[in-house]
């Protein structure tokens, strides 16, 4: 963390953090949310620095500040500085300060400790894992592909219709394929992100183990979240190639493998963060969407770099820490998806499918607004 203190200052909270690059409306999540200036990444960075400077004490309040950011990288996008690249990784640096000393809130350290027994942060058995899955194909060697589904995927019901989309479209697709099914560990991008690196790379370590015992070259994930700690993390671990779901599904439509038919519906698609400002995939999702005929694709008003995040990263799909209100990320990100007047709000993401769900329903948008997965668009479209 001391390597960070030193740079931290240099943050002269001019604000740019809090907007998107056109200046249409507040991007920052929790500072949508809050509307303090301790919520924004300038107000956090200060609180933070004080606190290196012992200027001001450890409380749950200032660490709820700290946690409730969800690492979305609207900042990184926007801020006018040279050090903009290094903004989260001082929010993260000074999580695993407080993680090492101790110093977390109460659900922050349920999170991780049932990741560390459990494999997941709810703590449900790593036996359930794969209750889902009855007919999904185990990885064995020589498989193309390893089909790593993650922990929303195997444990929350609209993230386990997700996977069993995909997994239906790559067999029908004929692509060799397995999961691990109860055998899978958490990826470790929220544990990353929570500052817990212990945990993290012993994560990772057992992760690419796996994979070298299953001789597997080319994983797919159905998580951008997985997508990118496999990408960007796990390599000094093991050698093989990472692809997010919507590449490889793209890829079975432009070869033919998936034949696809007329489905009339008037549509808008979310980016998620860990697909979008941190791995630059912005294209492939659309490109999926403008292939099958009839879709009509309208884009919301915030999109692609700067889009608004669901609030969901960092683990607050489970801690919540943006929740009760009607200003959380989440509410007002359907709010704008209803305003174009589209019938489907697409994603990509298991956990952005969560929030958002969740927040059709207490927008009272249900019956107006349905949150689908792109790869169940395709499978209804499918010949």
């Amino acid at each position: 963390m001391q390597a960070y203190a030193k740079q931290i200052h240099r943050c002269f909270r001019c604000g740019y953090c809090k907007f998107p690059s056109d200046f249409t409306d507040f991007n920052c999540p929790s500072y949508s949310r809050f509307r303090l200036e301790t919520y924004s990444t300038g107000g956090r960075l200060w609180l933070i620095w004080a606190w290196l400077k012992k200027e001001i004490e450890w409380s749950e309040h200032f660490a709820e500040i700290v946690f409730s950011c969800a690492t979305c990288r609207n900042c990184v996008e926007t801020c006018p500085m040279k050090f903009s690249d290094d903004i989260v990784d001082w929010i993260v640096a000074a999580r695993s300060d407080m993680v090492e000393k101790g110093l977390v809130l109460p659900n922050i350290r349920d999170f991780l400790n049932n990741i560390s027994k459990h494999g997941n942060p709810w703590g449900t058995a790593r036996s359930k894992r794969d209750a889902w899955a009855e007919g999904i194909r185990r990885c064995k060697p020589g498989d193309e592909y390893f089909l790593y589904v993650g922990c929303v995927g195997s444990y929350e019901e609209r993230g386990q219709r997700m996977a069993r989309n995909f997994a239906e479209l790559l067999d029908k697709a004929e692509v060799s394929f397995g999961i691990l099914g109860a055998e899978e560990d958490c990826d470790g991008n929220e544990v990353y992100m929570l500052g817990e690196m212990g945990l993290f790379q012993e994560l990772a370590k057992k992760n690419v183990q796996k994979f070298k015992e299953l001789e597997v070259k080319k994983v797919v994930t159905l998580s951008p979240h997985a997508y990118n700690s496999m990408k960007s993390k796990y390599p000094r671990f093991g050698d093989f190639e990472v692809f997010h779901y919507t590449q490889l599904l793209l890829e079975m439509i432009q070869q033919g493998k998936i034949e696809l038919s007329k489905l009339k519906a008037k549509v808008t698609y979310h980016d998620p963060c860990f697909l979008g400002r941190y791995n630059g995939v912005y294209d492939v999702p659309r490109e999926i969407l403008k292939s099958i005929p009839g879709i009509e694709l309208t884009e919301m008003e915030r999109t692609r770099e700067n889009s608004f995040c669901c609030g969901g990263g960092s683990g607050n799909f489970v801690t919540d820490l943006l929740g009760g209100s009607e200003e959380n990320p989440s509410r007002i990100r359907v709010r704008e998806a209803h305003e174009t007047g589209a019938e489907i709000l697409v994603v990509a993401c298991p956990s952005c499918m969560m929030m958002l769900d969740d927040a059709v329903k207490d927008e009272g948008l249900e019956g107006e607004l349905t949150v689908k997965d792109i790869a169940e668009l395709v499978k209804e479209s499918a010949k």
